[in-house]
């Protein structure tokens, strides 16, 4: 399993974050921001292997599910 933000999110992110550096913004000026967007990931075939049982609403709620 994974939890974490979001790769796309986080690029987009970036974009914003640069654009606004060649706008004329000091990059120290700038906020630190969290992810908004997180993304679970379950490994179906490694939880298998250790024997471990995913309950459907856990399973139901995953962004996406490897097999």
């Amino acid at each position: 399993m994974s939890y974490g933000g979001s790769a796309s999110d986080a690029y987009r992110q970036a974009g914003v974050y640069t654009g606004r550096v060649l706008k004329g913004e000091k990059p120290a000026d700038l906020p630190v921001q969290q992810a908004t967007k997180v993304e679970l990931y379950i490994n179906l075939k490694t939880a298998k292997t250790l024997g471990i049982t995913i309950p459907l609403p856990l399973s139901g709620r995953a962004d996406e599910l490897i097999e």
